[in-house]
């Protein structure tokens, strides 16, 4: 048994379109958009009566793809954050970049928030935190030649 690649990441959101202009404005691009109601979700999440539209979206490299989900609706609501593939966010996604200087100034431009300050780490990497719609934070790290 071995592990191929990460797929993609799933993140929870309530606002589905500020999260998907985010990640569009710092290039990453849609693969697909759909509402889902199939009955094949509900198994695998021991819910009923779910709802939700998902964004698929792709990275520049065309290998992870991040997904982004709202929920309309869910009849189990008082049990919610019980069922850990429906809560709310993650950590952090850290992402390689370029230029993380020009980046930053774009995504703070565009209302997002730097966490800290743009840190060098022992000369081999630039690093950041950004926190951007729905409190979804990423670390950007740029490697130093």
């Amino acid at each position: 048994m071995k592990i191929r690649k990460i797929d993609h990441v799933g993140i929870i959101v309530n606002d589905l379109t500020a999260a998907k202009e985010f990640f569009l404005d710092f290039g990453l691009e849609v693969l697909g958009e759909a509402e889902v109601e199939d009955e094949w979700i509900e198994p695998k999440m021991g819910l009923t009566d779910l709802r939700k539209t998902v964004v698929m979206l792709g990275m520049p490299d065309g290998e992870t793809k991040l997904e982004l989900v709202k929920f309309h609706t869910l009849s189990d609501s008082k049990d919610f954050q019980h069922y850990f593939p429906l809560i709310l966010g993650v950590c952090h996604i850290a992402l390689a970049v370029e230029n993380i200087e020009a980046i930053v100034a774009k995504l703070k431009k565009s209302g997002s928030e730097l966490l800290g300050e743009i840190q060098n780490y022992e000369n081999v990497f630039k690093l950041c935190y950004v926190r951007g719609p729905e409190g979804i934070v990423l670390e950007l790290a740029e490697k130093i030649n």
